[in-house]
């Protein structure tokens, strides 16, 4: 390509301070250094993650920054050392790593990988390049990454241990998804949760990772699976997706965990809380059944206050864990997920309700936070 070793300018959606809309800029982006590689991004797709970033809510990240982390895209051009990737290369950037050399790379007990130094706030790691510089550039300011990612700009830069290379034939609006929510869900239900045939889960939080959470329990032989969420609106698709029942804690008349209990006598094998905040977690771990209930973490609440749990109850046998992207080994797991998705094993259509071109991303988030749109797929 032409542009290979040169800046390339094109626009990107920037945070100048936290708190405050993105605007839309002209931003250089330089050419990749050693195992780098820089991305033409085909189509990027809104998290939650990504507005609580913006609402200052995070600790730690700096500013000006470009967010976006659920992506897909066309490798532009490849740094020194960099092998398994080619010009052309259909591919996803993860915040996921995997240098397959540090201990956690080299366990099959996790997904972690050692890259990640700051474990307290993984979503203000990653904000500068190896070298602990900025590939994106505007107005003579150097701009922060994040999460390694970057996907709100027609071009990015990231690491070659944070990209999965997959199938030509992919569908670019559709595979970006697995970039972060239907990953995460899908995989927090299989791979974390372990859900066992027959068994009874409740989903709380019924948004993009909550759906794809409710696959999950689906696809594992769940025999019955309850969505909570306070937007009724989202039941008729949770329903189409596997859950047989939806509860709406705004039209009862006691908490949610008693009438869950009330409705499995007893609780629930597995709870996953794709929503955050004490209460849900609360909740969440309130619905398990003694003996063997589960309960997995998967969302993070802005401000949360966290979860205060007392000895007895997990000594009656319940067990609390959490999920970093689903559990999945995220280069080496996300190229099958392509396939599978190819494949007709899951549904990653019914996640998307609005397709709109970059320009118009603030309307995009107004969508995501006034509960309209499950995911948005942006297109440059």
């Amino acid at each position: 390509m032409g542009t290979k070793g040169k800046v390339i300018k094109c626009k990107a959606a920037i945070a100048w301070e936290a708190g405050k809309p993105l605007c839309i800029e002209e931003v250089e982006v330089a050419p990749p250094k050693a195992h780098e590689v820089r991305i033409q991004i085909i189509a990027t797709s809104l998290c939650h993650t990504d507005a609580t970033v913006i609402d200052s809510k995070f600790e730690g990240l700096a500013f000006p920054v470009i967010v976006g982390h659920e992506a897909a895209g066309i490798v532009e051009s490849v740094g020194p050392g960099v092998t398994n990737f080619k010009p052309g290369d259909k591919v996803i950037p993860l915040y996921a790593p995997l240098c397959r050399k540090c201990k956690f790379c080299l366990s099959p007990l996790t997904n972690f990988c050692g890259k990640i130094s700051n474990i307290k706030s993984p979503a203000s790691d990653q904000q500068l390049m190896e070298d602990k510089t900025s590939r994106f550039t505007c107005k003579g300011k150097p701009v922060y990454h994040f999460l390694g990612t970057s996907t709100f700009s027609q071009y990015t830069v990231v690491s070659d241990t944070n990209l999965a290379k997959i199938d030509d034939d992919a569908n670019l609006e559709r595979v970006c998804l697995l970039g972060c929510g239907f990953s995460t869900g899908y995989g927090a239900a299989i791979n974390n949760a372990k859900v066992t045939p027959g068994s009874t889960c409740a989903v709380f939080g019924l948004g993009g990772v909550g759906l794809s959470a409710v696959m999950g329990c689906k696809a594992a032989g769940a025999s019955r699976i309850i969505g909570i969420d306070i937007n009724s609106e989202k039941f008729a698709k949770a329903k189409a997706l596997g859950a047989t029942d939806c509860l709406n804690p705004r039209d009862l008349h006691k908490p949610i965990q008693e009438v869950i209990i009330e409705l499995t006598e007893g609780g629930v094998d597995f709870a996953l809380d794709c929503a955050g905040g004490s209460e849900t977690m609360r909740a969440a771990l309130d619905c398990t059944t003694a003996g063997w209930g589960s309960c997995t973490l998967i969302g993070v609440a802005a401000g949360s206050k966290g979860l205060t749990i007392f000895p007895e109850e997990l000594i009656i046998g319940r067990t609390i864990n959490g999920t970093f992207f689903g559990g999945w080994k995220s280069v080496d797991s996300i190229p099958k997920l392509v396939t599978d998705y190819k494949n007709k094993k899951f549904n990653l259509d019914a996640l998307v309700t609005h397709t709109l071109p970059f320009d118009k991303i603030s309307e995009a988030f107004d969508l995501m936070n006034q509960g309209k749109s499950i995911r948005t797929i942006l297109t440059f």
